[in-house]
This record gives C-alpha cells, sequence and structure tokens, in this order.
C-alpha cells in the first residue's frame, strides 16, 4: 500500500509511541491491527523496544487518537518528550516493579510450600497462616497477571497470564473456600500424603501452587524485560559519543563555549587537539589528523586540511582546526546513525516464544475442560464442593509451573557457562536466530585484525642498517601520537633500540615529522607512491637524513593469530564468511589472503550505511546473517543482522547493538557462542516440550478423578525439576565437541 493511497492529503507525519502494558508478542499484534484499523494510518509495533513507529495523515487522526486507540483495548501509550529527563524510565520502573513483586511472591510462598508439602511441619492451624502468608502472593504479586487476563478476557483472546491467572484464582478461591466452608478449616486439620485419589477429601489445599506459580512465572518476566531494558542501549551510547559544547568564533573574533544544540549551520568553532568535533562541517584553517575510525572503521587517522569534510564525534588528534558547520542536529551523521540502529532494531521481527503461541489454543482448552469436568461430576455426585476438586485439579496440574522455568533456567545455565567461556548472550529472543544462520559477515579492524598499528616490513637503503633505520625513525616520532610513530616506536622499543631525543623537532599534519637526531636532519613522513610498494594493503613511510633517502618502513593492522582457524571452523558450522570493511581494498583483499577468503568474499570501502544495505541485500536472498564487529560503524549493521555479535574490547556502542558481546578479543569465541547459542536454544524447546507434555497427558488423569492432590502437586514438582536438571546439562557445553 503506497503513502498517496493511506494519505489523499498528501500529507504524512510520523511518531513512535512508547507502549506499556505489553506481556508477550500477541499483545504487539493487538495493538497493531487496532492503529491499522485508523483511517491513514500504517503501525508497525514492537514487542522487544515496547514502541510503535506509526505513519499517519494528520488530517485524517491526531496522536491523541493513537493514544487513545491504544488505551481503548487495555494498553499504555505515550508520545516521548524530546527533553530526556522528563520523567523517569518505564521500562527501568517495569523492571523494578517487578523485583519488588517477585521478592513478595518468594518471600511468603517458600513458606508456604514446605508447610503444605511436609506434614511432619503442620501444626495447629498452620493452614490459616498459609493463607495470610499467599493472600499478598495471589491477589498483588499476581496482579500484573490479572489485569492482563482481563484484558485478554475483553478481546477475546487468550495467553501464558490467561492460564497463570486463572490457575493462580482456582486454586486460591477453592482453598479459601475449603478453609472457610469445609472441614479444612479446623484448626487440627493436617493435609494427608495420599498416592491415590479419594473422592469426598476436602482437605486438600493449593495455596502452594498460588504461591510458587506467581514467584516462578514473575522469575522468568524479570529476566525477559531486563534483557529487554538493553534494546535501546545502543542508541543512548551513540548519541553520548558527540561532543557536549563548541568554542564558536564570533564576529569580532572571539570565542564563547555554546552547548552543541545551540550550533547553526554556518558557524566557525575551534576544535583543539584530543577533542571531538562538534558537528558536521568544512575545515576552514589548520591542518590535523583526525580518527575517522567512528565512521569508517579504519585504524589509521586521515588527514585533513582547508576545505576537507570532516563529520560530527570525530575527533582531532594532533592540531587546532577551524571548521564551518554544515550539518546540525537531527542531519548530522551521528544523528543519521543513531536512526540507522533505531530502524534496524525496530524492523527485526519479535520472536513469540513457544509457550506464548501454544497459550492461544492451550488456554481454552484447558478452561473448557475444566468447567466440562466440573458439570460432569456435578451430575454424577450432586455435591458442587466434590466436583469442584477435579475441576480445580484439570486447572492446577495445567498450571505452567514447569513453563515458567523452561526458558530462564536454559538461560541462566547456558549464559554462565557461556561467560565462562567469554561470552555474554543477552536474552532468549536472541537463540532463535543462531539455528538458522547461514553467512557470518566480518569487520576487519578490531576483529580479524589487532585494531593496531605494527611494524611489518623494515627497508633500508644501500648503506643503511636495518637499526640504524629504525633507530632514526624512532627517535623522531617519539613525540608524536600518531598511530603510525607509536608503530615505529613499539618496534625500536621491541628490538631494544636505544633512541634519542630530537633537537629542533618540527611535526606538520599530513607531510610528517623531522628533527636533528645526531647531528643529520632526519624527515618522517608518508612515502610517495613510487616507493609505497605494490598495494600489499600497507602504510609506508620514508625516512630521509639529511635529504637523502635513507629507507622506508612500512605499518599495518596485523591480523590476529587465530583468525585463521576462526574462519575455517565457520565454514564446518554451515557459515558461510564475509569480510565487509570501511578499509580501502588493498588492505581488505590482504587481510583477506591471509585468513583464508576469496575475492568475491571481500567487500571494502564501505561506509556504515553501506553496511546496512549490504546486510540487508544478504537478507533479501534469503541468507540468515550474524555479523561480528566493535566499532561504532558496525552498530547500524550489528543491529540490522539476525544476529549481531559484538567484541567486547570494542566501542559501548557495537556491544549495546549487538545480541552477543564476546570478552575475549579471538574470533573463536564467535564460533564458540554459535555453537552455545543453538545449544541453548535446543534445550529451552526440550524443556517447552516435556513441559507441556506432563500437562497433556496428566489432565485426562485429573478429569477422570484418578489424580489425587499429592499427586498433582508431585506431578508439577517432578516436571520443575525435570526441566531445571535438562537445563543443567549446559554446564558441560564443550565447545569442541
Amino acid at each position: 500500500m503506497t503513502t498517496e493511497q493511506l494519505t489523499p492529503h498528501g500529507e504524512v507525519d510520523h511518531v513512535d509511541l512508547t507502549l506499556t502494558g505489553m506481556t508477550c508478542a500477541a499483545c504487539a499484534n493487538r495493538i497493531e491491527k487496532k492503529l491499522n484499523k485508523l483511517d491513514g494510518v500504517t503501525a508497525t509495533v514492537n514487542y522487544a523496544t515496547e514502541k510503535a513507529n506509526v505513519s499517519f495523515d494528520p488530517a485524517a487522526v491526531s496522536t491523541e487518537q493513537l493514544v487513545h486507540a491504544v488505551e481503548s483495548i487495555g494498553y499504555g501509550a505515550t508520545v516521548p518528550s524530546p527533553d530526556v529527563d522528563a520523567g523517569p524510565d518505564p521500562a527501568e520502573a517495569r523492571i523494578a516493579d517487578l523485583w519488588r513483586r517477585l521478592v513478595v511472591a518468594a518471600v511468603l510462598g517458600v513458606p508456604v510450600l514446605v508447610l503444605s508439602m511436609a506434614s511432619a511441619l503442620q501444626f495447629r492451624g498452620w493452614q490459616w497462616v498459609a493463607l495470610v502468608l499467599a493472600t499478598p502472593v495471589a491477589m498483588w504479586s499476581a496482579w500484573p497477571f490479572h489485569k492482563a487476563a482481563w484484558r485478554n478476557a475483553q478481546q477475546a483472546a487468550a495467553s501464558m497470564d490467561t492460564l497463570v491467572s486463572v490457575g493462580v484464582i482456582a486454586s486460591y478461591g477453592y482453598s479459601l473456600y475449603a478453609l472457610v466452608a469445609t472441614p479444612a478449616g479446623d484448626l487440627g486439620m493436617d493435609m494427608p500424603m495420599s498416592l491415590l485419589a479419594r473422592r469426598g477429601d476436602t482437605h486438600h489445599l493449593y495455596l502452594e501452587v498460588a504461591s510458587t506459580t506467581v514467584a516462578l512465572i514473575l522469575a522468568g518476566r524479570w529476566f525477559e524485560a531486563r534483557a529487554k531494558r538493553r534494546a535501546g542501549g545502543a542508541l543512548r551510547a551513540l548519541l553520548a559519543l558527540g561532543a557536549d559544547e563548541a568554542s564558536v568564533i564570533q564576529a569580532d573574533g572571539t570565542e564563547v563555549v555554546r552547548p552543541v544544540s545551540e550550533l547553526r549551520v554556518g558557524d566557525r568553532f575551534v576544535v583543539r587537539p584530543g577533542e571531538r568535533i562538534a558537528t558536521d562541517g568544512v575545515v576552514v584553517d589548520g591542518s590535523s589528523a583526525v580518527d575517522m575510525s567512528l565512521v569508517t572503521g579504519e585504524s589509521v587517522p586521515v588527514e585533513v586540511g582547508p576545505g576537507s569534510a570532516v563529520t560530527g564525534a570525530t575527533i582531532n588528534t594532533n592540531r587546532r582546526l577551524v571548521v564551518r558547520a554544515t550539518r546540525v542536529g537531527a542531519d548530522t551523521a551521528l544523528a543519521q546513525m543513531a536512526r540507522l540502529v533505531e530502524a534496524a532494531q525496530g524492523g527485526k521481527a519479535p520472536v513469540q516464544r513457544l509457550a506464548d503461541r501454544v497459550a492461544g489454543v492451550f488456554v481454552p482448552v484447558v478452561i473448557t475442560l475444566a468447567v466440562a469436568t466440573l458439570g460432569f461430576w456435578f451430575a454424577r455426585t450432586g455435591s458442587l464442593t466434590q466436583a469442584m476438586t477435579p475441576a480445580v485439579a484439570v486447572l492446577i496440574i495445567a498450571c505452567p509451573c514447569a513453563l515458567g522455568l523452561a526458558t530462564p533456567t536454559a538461560l541462566l545455565v547456558g549464559t554462565g557457562r557461556g561467560a565462562q567461556l567469554g561470552i555474554l548472550i543477552k536474552g532468549p529472543e536472541i537463540l532463535e536466530s543462531t539455528r538458522r544462520v547461514d553467512t557470518i559477515v566480518l569487520d576487519k579492524t578490531g576483529t580479524i585484525t589487532t585494531g593496531r598499528m605494527d611494524v611489518v616490513d623494515v627497508q633500508p637503503a644501500d648503506g643503511v642498517h636495518r637499526t640504524q633505520l629504525l633507530r632514526l625513525a624512532a627517535s623522531v616520532e617519539m613525540g608524536s601520537e600518531h598511530p603510525i610513530a607509536r608503530a615505529v616506536v613499539r618496534a625500536a622499543e621491541h628490538e631494544g633500540i636505544a633512541v634519542t631525543v630530537p633537537a629542533d623537532f618540527v611535526a606538520q599534519a599530513g607531510v610528517g615529522a623531522g628533527g636533528t637526531v645526531d647531528g643529520a636532519w632526519v624527515a618522517v613522513g608518508r612515502a610517495p607512491e613510487a616507493l609505497a610498494g605494490s598495494g600489499e594493503g600497507h602504510t609506508v613511510v620514508a625516512v630521509h637524513r639529511d635529504g637523502a633517502l635513507a629507507g622506508t618502513i612500512a605499518v599495518a593492522d596485523t591480523v590476529k593469530p587465530t583468525s585463521r582457524a576462526a574462519i575455517e571452523r565457520f565454514r564446518g558450522l554451515g557459515l558461510r564468511p564475509l569480510l565487509l570493511t570501511g578499509d580501502h581494498l588493498a588492505a581488505a583483499t590482504s587481510v583477506g589472503e591471509q585468513v583464508g577468503l576469496t575475492v568475491d568474499e571481500v567487500v571494502a570501502g564501505v561506509l556504515p550505511e553501506q553496511k546496512v544495505a549490504e546486510v540487508q541485500r544478504l537478507q533479501a536472498a534469503g541468507r540468515v546473517v550474524a555479523m561480528v564487529g566493535d566499532g561504532v560503524n558496525d552498530a547500524a549493521a550489528l543491529a540490522q543482522a539476525d544476529l549481531g555479535i559484538a567484541m567486547g574490547t570494542g566501542t559501548d556502542v557495537a556491544i549495546e547493538a549487538s545480541d552477543l558481546t564476546l570478552v575475549r578479543a579471538d574470533l573463536h569465541a564467535a564460533a564458540d557462542a554459535i555453537q552455545l547459542s543453538r545449544r541453548t536454544l535446543a534445550v529451552i524447546k526440550g524443556n517447552l516440550f516435556w513441559a507441556f507434555a506432563y500437562n497433556v497427558a496428566a489432565v485426562p488423569l485429573a478429569m477422570s478423578w484418578l489424580l489425587s492432590p499429592v499427586v498433582a502437586s508431585a506431578a508439577m514438582a517432578f516436571s520443575s525439576v525435570f526441566v531445571v536438571s535438562n537445563s543443567l546439562r549446559l554446564r558441560r557445553f564443550d565447545p569442541g565437541v
């Protein structure tokens, strides 16, 4: 459907609504359908980021109507304020609320469970103490489930929240009824541990179910909410890279410090060595080397002078610059990168957990069976009290205790094992992609390579010794912070060569440095093309002594020793490796050859938006893409990829935008991460299957009044133990097997 068809008035507005109240992917689908029913509205709702991206015709609908539409089906929606400090973060508030409810459920629920399951501990009146302890859990701690269940009922829908709520209400309600209206409330009552169902037995209570179920499901929701909270971290980290202030040159030539938000196109501002460039612009005075790794990922700073374009948030390394602003605010490259990351994150299809998908059918079926059981046994016995026992047993045996543990326990054990291996997995929704990944895109600098310039070749001229050449060059470069200069000095130190402080030291950005060493004038600078070699991807500097060439020194970003073997492991896992870098073709091709990549598996000279486009191109061709990177320029591509893997030695932006973080700066860890993620996902699916299998097998027994309350509780406990035990197998995961 085209924009013109949607908006006959020809005007389209966009808004990102912040949503609250969603508990599963079904909620996101419900909100999306409601918004898209409005005239002139096209909406996409993302459960992971809890946002609705809405395009609408302002002549047909207002933002207030959009918010009202969401609220009309029981959810919350707000239009984000431009003031980031306008109020508390809703996601943080929800996590804190879940934690408080979980603590109450655990602290009060454990005594109820112990009293209910251990007859020896059942003192006189214990059941009334259990009721007092279980009431806050069933009412306050479980309130989010009751609220969601009521909202689902209004929409004629069902989810896991419905099952939790119905199970808690049924178990608590029946227990309260039994205490008040049957001998179960007698002070001397004890709950017998009978293995066989006994019709007419009204002494059994289900308060432990109302308590432990809530605690287990809340624990799973808390872990999930914490993982989802990280989804917006990439944008916060990216925007934090920008400068806060700029030294603006006024008409009279004086400087005044202003917030970057007050900069206007045409303003001239000063950037001193070590400072970040405030906004996109053109150099009008001065020359320097600018660290452009934010944009290109290339480790060598770019030489700039009058007329050179520079990008905001990049770093001026060594000399003063005066820059005229050409783009400010939302038009800057940094802001565009932030939009790329947000669009990539928002465009991911939210992973809907298997439990939620099955719940749409399972919940109505269980409720129907419970009602049918109640009607059948009431007709047979004529006693509503007795008929409630098997009916409640149906609801209780279907309660998702094991389901509440299925995902969080496997995730906890899997992530714990991952941490031992240097792998951080952010959440359960990430694991879904690892099973299907067939292409792995690798950044070059800092991922395949070390990200640090090192001397790779020294070519002295005739009559000059290699040690002498390094001594001359290192003596001049020892006063410079340029990456090439540091590489030369490191090489000399590594070989034990003594360097001296040069006299008359001079440094000129874009040209090189010079000084007097041992009475001779020594100049070190970029070598002309004739001396630079045949394009092996090296940066070559020429060293002259009193005007005569003393030799050349080649530096390069060197390949990590483990990269080639790791890439072979990727192939063994069924993944096709691709090198994607902002560096120039010669350097990329040289690195590709060293790690066993073919020419058609190397893509060079790509900017951040082009990296995203390349990932999208692969996805459009039917490939499921994993991306490994470490730089800011990789953030949007990491977010766009089906599976983003960040090197932990990289930038915060890359780490926040990724799905998996590798603490070790080793590509072997990426292969380990994929193997571990696949294994963890398999365990989660196995847990979910068996959790449902226990329920499905036990429901007919409960309906037949063949399942005693003790056996029902034991079956639920055993299913939970099985799920936990199955998850604990991940502790023995060995990536080499």
